[in-house]
């Protein structure tokens, strides 16, 4: 396991669902047919990144490349990464997942002519349950994934997990594996009122102050290690992301902030160096 990284450069996902994929809209969205709308933001999205020169990885939900082939072409054209996010943004734990992945692999293979060699967990739903997929996905040629939060949140979260890149396998998928075959990014997390939360991205980018994010970062670049960071294409284009009626904390947790996500965003791509994690692995030995 490579300790030394190449210095002050931090990874950044997309992660490209639409309005009715998060989680915690799934589990009240009553309409069977959903028309997607977030769609619409791709522009929007990758000229912030050129704007502010910045490569990312796209971790695509596939059924929108389904509805939308040129999606891809628009993330490639534009130096962007295209990685894997499941085809209809299921957590990787739920029942019948696994018997159903297989195909979902091909599918989306076949969506990206073989471009995807990265993956990440809708909801991080990587946990003892469904690490399966770790050596499932080496075995077909991907390289990487990015599904480990090291801190407990009310949805995710694997505390013992390490906090910088490591070799990850089935059997061994919070620790570095010497074994493994599969390259773990583990997203960025902080301390905060001596407490260990996520800070790389999502509701915590919304919630947190903007100035707790970039130390986090700042600490992580002394230790050498890269910060990985990623956002939702919904939180960067909110005038796309319809309201629906949910629980509180549920509201809260979807909601809060949404129109402050993209200028804290540029805030920081303009602060650090964020780069796609195919452009790391082309920089870096693990």
């Amino acid at each position: 396991m490579l300790d030394i990284f190449l210095y002050k450069l931090n990874l950044l996902g997309i992660d490209f669902e639409d309005w009715y994929h998060p989680h915690l809209i799934q589990k009240y969205n009553t309409k069977k047919n959903c028309e997607p709308k977030i769609i619409n933001g791709i522009d929007k999205i990758i000229d912030l990144l050129r704007i502010n020169e910045t490569s990312a990885t796209f971790f695509m939900v596939g059924e929108l490349l389904e509805f939308e082939p040129t999606l891809l072409d628009k993330i490639l054209e534009n130096g962007h990464e295209i990685a894997f996010h499941t085809m209809h943004h299921t957590k990787i734990d739920d029942k019948n997942f696994q018997e159903n992945f297989p195909k979902e692999l091909e599918n989306f293979s076949k969506l990206t002519n073989h471009k995807s060699k990265g993956f990440r967990a809708p909801t991080f739903s990587l946990n003892e349950n469904s690490s399966w997929i770790i050596d499932f996905l080496a075995k077909n040629n991907y390289q990487y994934d990015s599904s480990v939060v090291p801190a407990k949140s009310q949805l995710y979260g694997l505390p013992n997990a390490e906090k910088k890149p490591y070799r990850t396998s089935t059997n061994c998928f919070e620790k570095n594996s010497p074994d493994g075959k599969l390259i773990e990014f583990p997203l960025l997390v902080t301390k905060f009122f001596g407490k260990t939360i996520p800070a790389g991205g999502g509701f915590y980018l919304r919630f947190l102050p903007l100035n707790i994010i970039k130390n986090a970062i700042k600490n992580y670049e002394k230790q050498n290690i890269p910060a990985t960071f990623y956002i939702h294409s919904w939180e960067l284009t909110p005038e796309f992301m319809p309201k629906i009626k949910l629980p509180f904390k549920d509201n809260f947790i979807t909601y809060h902030n949404l129109d402050s996500a993209f200028k804290k965003m540029e805030s920081l791509l303009k602060k650090f160096k964020f780069t796609s994690f195919e452009n790391f692995l082309s920089k870096n030995i693990i």
